[in-house]
């Protein structure tokens, strides 16, 4: 039962952590990435799809996406999708795949999404604390109902530190990383 707390906690961080990753891999850093536009809904057939979904997404060069829908019919609004997206990207048409240009940051718009990078480790750090505090109170439950002894409740708090501690370590690697990533010239 006690083991259980600190199994649920280390899942929900596990997922926190990948929140943010997928967060922080679809940011724009000057380099091509299908992540960028992998996850943009299109209108197909009535039913708003991810774009992975019904194409392929390739980066033949550092600067440039290409989307290949599978039914030709859908290259059009895969195109209108992005744009709708507002990603600040212009993607291109040619009847048969969609091609997306990944122009160069700017000095200013690399300092915004530092700030973004920074905000969402933020939010991953703040819903770490949020998933301990609320392994803390069962924790205390479980005392308060004598399932586990005082002994047991400190040492289960002192691995629930221990596991956040760990956990905020890999949230900030993360987010350093993509900093580095956006500032790189």
């Amino acid at each position: 039962m006690a083991n259980e707390v600190v199994l649920d906690l280390n899942t929900k961080m596990e997922k926190t952590l990948d929140v943010l990753a997928r967060e922080l891999a679809g940011m724009r850093t000057g380099r091509a990435t299908p992540a960028l536009v992998e996850h943009v809904k299109v209108d197909y057939h009535g039913a708003l799809t991810p774009v992975n979904q019904l194409a392929s997404i390739t980066v033949p060069e550092a600067s440039l996406i290409v989307i290949q829908p599978w039914e030709r019919s859908m290259v059009g609004p895969v195109e209108k999708a992005i744009l709708k997206a507002n990603l600040g990207l212009n993607p291109k048409n040619d009847g048969i795949v969609v091609r997306v240009p990944i122009p160069p940051l700017t000095e200013d718009r690399r300092k915004e999404i530092v700030k973004v990078v920074r905000q969402r480790v933020e939010e991953a750090r703040v819903a770490l604390r949020n998933e301990r505090r609320a392994g803390v109170d069962r924790v205390k439950e479980m005392e308060k109902d004598k399932l586990i002894s005082k002994d047991q409740q400190s040492r289960l708090n002192d691995q629930l530190q221990k596991l956040i501690d760990n956990y905020t370590d890999k949230v900030n690697r993360i987010g350093h990383d993509k900093e580095a990533e956006v500032t790189e010239a």
